[in-house]
């Protein structure tokens, strides 16, 4: 790609919470003819998200925390989702391991990598980390919450994983990084 993209110019249109750019570039199409396009990039950093499970009891750790972005677009409601958080300097399971401490308090050893998709690449540059571990009670090391020095206001859910998968039918699960991990659960199940 790089003999089809010509970066003309690019401008920050804000640095706060992320970076915001506008770009302007010339890019060649597949056809050989070049056009130039507008592109505005939101850079706030690469994340990691995981969905613990307990294979004995067929249950996995969920969060429920209010979503400004989901709230200002009409969801009322505090969004059900897998443990995420962003990298910062951490690689992508050293992130996980101290999200899963602080939101959900259960200390993970069992962890598994999946895939890192891009999951907005339109116009977001974040890259997601995705992982499943197993856990039990016995991983407890705290009530979770998150923390709220940060703005974290987090409730530990633990439910059945049919449950889970039911709360996507209906609608009580709509987020996409938490949807993917159910299914993926659901159609690669792990055993005890």
């Amino acid at each position: 790609m790089e003999d089809r993209v010509r970066i003309r110019s690019e401008e920050v249109l804000s640095d706060d919470w992320a970076i915001l750019k506008k770009t302007v570039l010339d890019y060649r199409r597949r056809d050989g003819q070049w056009e130039t396009q507008i592109r505005q990039t939101y850079d706030r950093g690469d994340g990691a998200v995981i969905l613990p499970y307990d294979p004995q009891r067929s249950t996995v750790l969920l969060v429920r925390q209010f979503r400004y972005p989901a709230y200002v677009t009409g969801h009322r409601e505090p969004l059900i989702e897998a443990c995420a958080g962003l990298l910062d300097e951490n690689d992508p399971e050293t992130a996980i391991r101290k999200e899963a401490e602080e939101e959900l308090g259960y200390r993970l050893d069992r962890i598994e990598r999946l895939f890192s998709p891009y999951m907005s690449p339109g116009s977001v540059t974040e890259r997601l980390w995705f992982f499943i571990a197993r856990y039990s009670p016995v991983d407890r090391i705290s009530a979770g919450g998150g923390a709220p020095e940060e703005g974290e206001d987090i409730e530990v859910l633990e439910m059945p994983l049919d449950e889970a998968l039911a709360g996507i039918a209906d609608g009580r699960i709509i987020d996409a990084k938490t949807i993917i991990l159910i299914q993926h659960l659901k159609l690669h199940p792990m055993k005890g």
